[in-house]
């Protein structure tokens, strides 16, 4: 059992916050757990995942992650606002100071067991950030990003859940109800793990971070000075198997026939809305800038295909029934040029 100790001050501040970053750790956890076939509803994600791994060569940093020992927390920070983009957090991973390396690894392993992997990030600190940080950009790319959009409408009604609990409710009822392996006798919240850990959170920061990949699993995070962060399982992990998005397709065809009829940009952005999503969340997701995105939800909710919605302080766009079928019809992905 982890059992935490939570003082007044710290439980008052209870906080949730999305990460892309602990996505990629906890999704490699997925496939070093289950070395042979993933359970549901991660099984084709998982196939698809190894494919990267072991056929994409940007990829190598982050095949040792997938098979080597306990990662300190350096390599996952915990996020610092509600919901950080991959590319905020990779910034922050790659700024990660030589003095929080060096107090870090030694939590973890002895001086005379601290894995070969590691030796880089004490020796060579700033290229091994890097080229890690580079490795899960590419992981990303093509193991996640495709994806995501439905990640992340499912992480936004995870969040918007939860807030609503916290703030009808406060933390008490929030902390009661979050996981089945999750308990809460004030001031303790316990974590149903094999290990025995006990830690004491004194005016600090509770962040709850709700997982896709956790598959059960629960984290806890301690390094931070001022932020104690809890990892659980999110609903909405059942999008993993409902096969893989066309983006994810290894085909290499010449025509695509959607985008031939309403332009490459627009056809990216309903192809993305299969599930719903925020400007800010496609912008990530397709790699363009949040201004070229608005543009093409603007001429799409125009012709009618694409809607929008406000979820608590956020805006989602989702397809109307015209756009689905638009997506059906002719948006299956681009065709070789002889079909």
């Amino acid at each position: 059992m982890i059992r935490i100790s939570l003082d007044e001050p710290t439980l008052a501040r209870t906080r949730i916050a999305t990460s892309p970053l602990w996505e990629v750790m906890t999704s490699l956890y997925v496939l070093k757990r289950n070395p042979g076939e993933a359970p549901w509803p991660y099984t084709g994600w998982a196939r698809h995942a190894r494919r990267v791994l072991a056929e994409v060569p940007a990829v190598a940093p982050v095949r040792l992650l997938a098979i080597g020992s306990r990662a300190p927390d350096f390599l996952s920070p915990v996020p610092t606002s509600a919901a950080p983009t991959l590319g905020e957090q990779l910034a922050e991973l790659r700024a990660t100071p030589a003095e929080v390396i060096a107090e870090q690894i030694p939590r973890y392993h002895r001086p005379d067991d601290v894995p070969e992997w590691l030796h880089p990030f004490v020796t060579d600190r700033r290229a091994a950030l890097d080229r890690l940080a580079d490795g899960i950009e590419a992981y990303w790319d093509a193991a996640i990003a495709p994806w995501w959009p439905a990640m992340r409408a499912a992480l936004d009604e995870e969040v918007l859940h939860r807030a609503r609990a916290l703030a009808a409710d406060g933390p008490d009822a929030l902390l009661a109800d979050l996981h089945e392996r999750v308990r809460w006798d004030k001031p303790v919240l316990t974590l149903r793990k094999p290990l025995e850990q006990h830690f004491e959170a004194v005016n600090q920061r509770l962040l709850l971070v709700p997982l896709i990949f956790s598959r059960g699993a629960l984290a806890c995070s301690t390094d931070h000075p001022e932020i104690l962060a809890v990892s659980y399982q999110a609903r909405g992990a059942v999008l993993l198997a409902e096969g893989a998005p066309a983006s994810a397709s290894r085909a290499a065809p010449t025509t695509d026939r959607l985008a031939v009829l309403v332009g490459r940009g627009r056809a990216q952005v309903l192809r993305a809305l299969t599930r719903p999503a925020t400007t800010a969340g496609l912008a990530a997701t397709l790699g363009l800038a949040p201004s070229t995105v608005s543009e093409q939800l603007s001429a799409l909710l125009t012709a009618g295909v694409v809607h929008r919605r406000r979820v608590g302080r956020r805006v989602l766009y989702g397809l109307e029934p015209a756009g689905v079928a638009l997506v059906q019809l002719v948006g299956d992905g681009p065709t070789s040029a002889s079909a």
